[in-house]
């Protein structure tokens, strides 16, 4: 079996006496889609911040290439190849569409800085940004401002920022979230175009369980902080913790959480 390109080793947080993420040990690989289910509250977001840096670990490490990067801030973790896509969109409301994306090639450039390139750089910067517009199908907005754009629109330019930073592993926390019916589908599209490559790392954190049985390749559970099951999407949601989670089908050893 393949080197996870990603991976926890006992990952874990506490809030005061409380523990959002215990323990958590798993790994996930290219060409693989992986959907993070749980009841709110189960620790689904608080993990990705983990693995994405926003919060500290107190105990555990995370490894992405073999490489330990538990301690690297959030900026040195999307230059190696993390990309976060947030519940709550997170653009540069006052710039353009491709403003915004172009910031994100300018950032991921080595070339940022140099003088000598900078008319070149400048060049092509533009271009992959105008790649990357496409990709999601917002070339014809690319002059509009970030704040102007519609919901779904916003969720499109994230993941194009994302795409322009090329990452390894993307992230996606609830990309559905708050969309109409009509816009959810185009977010889904273009989540199964990026599996559909074969060699990105994709993690969804995901409440719409007709979304994750579409799209996984394999599903984790979480449970108050712990990782209670992991595998095949057709055994995983027929197992006891999903059906208390979503279904609300309490089983044998107590009441179902709401």
């Amino acid at each position: 079996m393949s080197v996870p390109v990603l991976e926890t080793r006992d990952l874990t947080i506490r809030f005061g006496g409380h523990v959002a993420v215990n323990a958590v040990s798993t790994g996930f690989r290219a060409g693989e889609l992986t959907a993070i289910v749980g009841p709110n509250g189960a620790g689904k977001t608080t993990y990705f911040n983990l693995i994405s840096g926003q919060l500290p670990a107190t105990s555990g490490q995370i490894f992405l290439d073999g490489e330990e990067i538990t301690a690297l801030p959030p900026s040195a973790r999307a230059q190696k190849g993390i990309g976060r896509a947030f519940q709550i969109t997170s653009l540069f409301p006052n710039l353009t569409v491709h403003e915004n994306v172009r910031l994100a090639v300018q950032a991921r450039s080595r070339h940022a800085a140099s003088l000598t390139r900078l008319w070149s750089s400048h060049r092509e910067w533009i271009e992959r940004a105008e790649r990357a517009l496409e990709e999601v199908n917002l070339h014809n907005q690319r002059d509009t401002l970030a704040a102007a754009l519609p919901h779904g629109d916003k969720r499109k330019l994230e993941v194009a920022i994302m795409m322009a930073l090329e990452p390894r592993v993307f992230m996606f926390d609830e990309p559905t979230a708050g969309m109409s019916v009509d816009e959810v589908p185009v977010i889904l599209d273009l989540i199964a175009k990026l599996k559909a490559r074969g060699d990105k790392t994709i993690l969804l954190v995901e409440h719409k369980m007709d979304v994750v049985r579409s799209l996984a390749d394999r599903i984790i559970v979480l449970l108050n902080g712990t990782l209670s099951a992991d595998g095949d999407p057709a055994e995983v949601t027929a197992s006891a913790a999903v059906q208390e989670a979503y279904l609300g089908v309490a089983p044998k050893r107590g009441a179902a959480h709401g």
